[in-house]
């Protein structure tokens, strides 16, 4: 299928729900603040539902429950409750999509999200947009896996949709990859320029000569989530750390592969979506 017949079906590209358009504002808003992410939030109930059950997953630690929105940003940020909320918003489209588990999906894409603001601490790249790219880098697999199933079916028979392959494969496959389709949902939705830039490109962040530093560091971010969720060996890691990217942003290569980063301590843990 081609992409233009793909994102013109509205069951793989839904259009957005107002209360999302509102939190994408926001993430351009210096004044956003959790007052108004909480009343944002709190105009969905079913959203609202959401935010408080992923807050209390063993995926986030939580020393105690939290049972209002506003708790949930107050304990963990209003970045990461932002992202979660878009991130919840999206999955209302994707109830079931055939061949991915969901649950294992959703684990991945929130590890990749830490992974990212981990990177992008010391660097002074905008851990908002790099923590939301993260979350909802991978949103294009399950646009294609609801738009064309059995052609997907035969993706999977190749490569898990975790594969350090995967991408490589479904370009071959179809002329395009999960990358390009998931920027086209955050172009329809509006998010900001820079984020549906870091995007489209995270798999090729030097593809326009200048790095582009939210690619980067999703590019960055995504790999060793794969990584991790690929159960991949130490040797495998080292001869596929991506170097170049991570010469130019300047990271060490034994912070990002070590096995003991924060960012990886709940991925292996349950998370409900």
């Amino acid at each position: 299928m081609k992409l233009e017949a793909l994102l013109a079906q509205p069951k793989a590209l839904p259009p957005a729900p107002k209360v999302a358009g509102k939190l994408i504002d926001t993430l351009d808003d210096p004044d956003a603040d959790l007052e108004t992410l909480a009343e944002l939030i709190e105009t969905d109930p079913v959203l609202t539902a959401k935010i408080i059950r992923q807050a209390n997953s063993a995926f986030f630690g939580l020393l105690r429950s939290v049972n209002h929105p506003r708790e949930a940003i107050s304990m963990l940020g209003l970045v990461k409750v932002r992202a979660m909320a878009l991130a919840a918003l999206l999955q209302e489209g994707f109830h079931h999509a055939p061949g991915i588990d969901l649950d294992t999906f959703w684990r991945y894409s929130l590890t990749t999200a830490n992974m990212a603001r981990y990177v992008a601490a010391p660097l002074g790249v905008d851990d908002s947009s790099v923590y939301t790219a993260g979350l909802i880098h991978g949103i294009g697999e399950l646009m294609m896996h609801v738009g064309m199933p059995e052609a997907m079916a035969s993706v999977n028979e190749r490569v898990s949709p975790f594969d350090l392959r995967r991408a490589q494969t479904e370009t071959a496959a179809f002329g395009y990859n999960y990358a390009q389709v998931g920027a086209a949902l955050a172009r329809e939705w509006r998010f900001p320029k820079r984020m549906v830039a870091g995007l489209e490109n995270h798999l090729h962040p030097f593809d326009n000569e200048n790095i582009e530093p939210i690619a980067a560091v999703v590019h960055l971010a995504a790999w060793r989530s794969r990584v991790e969720f690929s159960d991949i060996k130490l040797s495998a890691l080292i001869g596929s750390y991506p170097d170049a990217v991570g010469i130019a942003l300047g990271v060490d290569p034994d912070a990002i592969m070590s096995d003991s980063i924060p960012a990886l301590q709940h991925a292996r843990e349950g998370f409900s979506g």
